[in-house]
């Protein structure tokens, strides 16, 4: 079957749901496009400062929302389920789910001065809701942090080209951030040459690897990149947050563009089943496929980062529409991308006779999920890049980790403020410093000992941070006198996707020959708690209910 024809059906529902179903979701959700921003009504100068131009704060929100996840995730249901139940749950996940979940905590964070969404949690349901949210939401960007500066340390490591992009893209932002802010010369002419700085410096990268001479590089590589995040974390968003990840989205917006422009050229027939199996080794379709593709279709990150750093720096209350929704769709269109890479750029099983290191199941064994998409992106990309095109794609993924990690870390220290600061009354944790100093030694702790260990329960523990927000958006909306059937029914089926996905891991953790207990108590924990906040918000809506009649 024709790659090209399935990306076009693909790209075109998600294009018709920006355009149309997003003007429903604003209205529904009650966006006065008239109402001052937070960044512009507050302005300190670190945290809150209005964005120059929109596309900036795009650029910002994209690539620390995408992450590695919307690549890694359709990579994995692919090889297990097939590419058709990926492709139909990244398009009705993205516009129905995902966009609606982003968008919607975007805008209920603009209303309430750009606060968390586990803070507005509290004036929607309650003390105890939020407590629990809160401190669910602390450990999962703990997480986070960890992970991902783990596997950026790991691939600094494996892939010394990389070395010299990855930190002459920080220098190369500082730079466009002066010129920017200081000498306030033009958004294209500045995002021109960044682009081309950036560029040069992969070339670079690629002539010129960069190792470290030590013993364990990539636990020196991860110690680095944290205190890199630490620092990102406190400096002002202008000086390196919103200027390095206006590049960094520039980068992934190109290396998109190449990747579609690739497959158009090339044409490649899909090479991987359209559908495995309902059962298989990783387990159920559903619930499973839904929580493996995880940010290509809605992911609860999402909305920390909606609340935490985007809904601090938007200017204009109608930028949180192009912003919130129109950065979900794209992210779609880019795990679609990533579907195409694996499915029609690599073989299936066997390659042809003369062609080798391209099956799909062999690189995936070897080499991991990075591996693989930059593989199949560089067949994509072959008439275009020739030898370049895996480099260009591993390159892009890293761009991806890099901006998540600073993003996660920074939010991690509102989150760190507001839950020990605010709420446990903690005096020191209200100092920005001692906050992100605590979540890089736990961030550290945990990336530079066994994260592994704990890793198989993300999947599921960042969907129940999703369905945990639909709900609450829902109940904030009932409350409003307004409709919440739109996210009403993605917080139930996702907040049953989640308890299913948990309850099946907790059956897996405990079947083996030495079950692991301390897995089956932390999904059982979170079955409890998933449990527990469907009750609060049913209680909730029933009380409202009652107080209107």
């Amino acid at each position: 079957m024709s790659s090209l024809l399935i990306t076009s059906l693909a790209i075109a529902a998600l294009i018709a749901g920006y355009i149309f179903y997003s003007k429903k979701v604003k209205q529904w959700v009650g966006l006065d496009e008239n109402e001052i921003t937070p960044a512009v009504e507050i302005n300190d100068g670190v945290d809150y400062v209005p964005a120059k131009h929109w596309s900036i704060l795009f650029g910002h929100h994209f690539a620390s929302i995408a992450g590695a996840a919307p690549i890694i995730g359709p990579v994995i249901a692919c090889l297990y389920w097939g590419w058709l139940p990926a492709v139909i749950w990244i398009v009705v996940g993205g516009i129905f789910f995902g966009a609606v979940h982003d968008f919607t905590t975007l805008t209920i964070s603009l209303k309430h001065k750009g606060k968390s969404i586990t803070t507005i949690t509290e004036n929607v349901m309650g003390k105890t809701s939020k407590l629990m949210f809160a401190i669910f939401a602390f450990l999962t960007l703990i997480l986070v942090v960890a992970v991902f500066a783990a596997v950026a340390g790991k691939t600094l490591a494996t892939t010394p080209q990389v070395v010299i992009p990855t930190f002459g893209l920080i220098v190369v932002a500082v730079v466009i951030g002066w010129l920017m802010y200081r000498m306030q010369i033009g958004v294209l002419l500045c995002s021109i040459a960044g682009v081309l700085l950036l560029f040069g410096l992969i070339v670079i990268g690629y002539y010129v690897p960069v190792s470290l001479p030590v013993q364990n590089p990539e636990k020196w590589w991860t110690v680095i990149l944290l205190v890199y995040g630490m620092v990102a974390s406190v400096t002002p968003v202008t000086l390196l947050l919103q200027p390095r990840d206006h590049l960094a989205g520039a980068v992934l917006y190109i290396g998109m563009f190449f990747g579609f422009l690739g497959l158009i050229i090339t044409r490649p027939q899909m090479q991987t089943p359209a559908a495995i199996s309902f059962s298989t080794a990783n387990g159920w379709m559903w619930p499973m496929l839904l929580v493996t593709v995880a940010c290509g279709a809605i992911s609860g990150f999402h909305s920390l980062v909606a609340s935490g750093t985007t809904a601090k720096q938007i200017s204009k209350m109608k930028d949180a529409r192009i912003i919130g929704y129109g950065a979900m769709i794209t992210e779609s269109a880019l795990a679609i991308l990533a579907v195409m890479a694996v499915s029609a750029g690599l073989y299936w099983k066997n390659s042809p006779s003369g062609i080798t290191g391209l099956t799909y199941q062999e690189i995936f064994k070897n080499g991991g999920c990075i591996k693989a998409f930059g593989a199949g992106y560089g067949q994509l990309t072959k008439p275009i890049f020739a030898g370049f095109g895996m480099i260009i794609g591993i390159t892009m993924l890293k761009t991806f980790v890099m901006t998540t990690l600073d993003t996660a870390t920074r939010i991690t220290r509102y989150l760190c403020s507001e839950l020990l600061g605010e709420t446990f009354k903690i005096p020191l944790m209200k100092n920005k410093y001692a906050a992100v100093l605590l979540v890089g030694i736990l961030a550290g702790i945990l990336a530079l000992g066994n994260w592994q260990a704990i890793w198989p329960l993300f999947g599921a523990a960042n969907q129940l941070i999703a369905s945990i927000v639909l709900i609450v958006v829902s109940v904030y909306l009932l409350n409003r006198k307004r409709n919440f059937i739109f996210t009403a029914i993605p917080a139930v089926i996702m907040l049953a996707t989640t308890i299913a996905a948990l309850a099946y891991k907790t059956y897996c953790f405990l079947a083996v020959e030495e079950p692991q207990i301390m897995l089956s108590v932390i999904a059982m924990i979170l079955i409890i708690m998933a449990m527990f906040l469907g009750y609060t918000a049913i209680a909730t809506v029933v009380k409202v209910k009652k107080a209107k009649s």
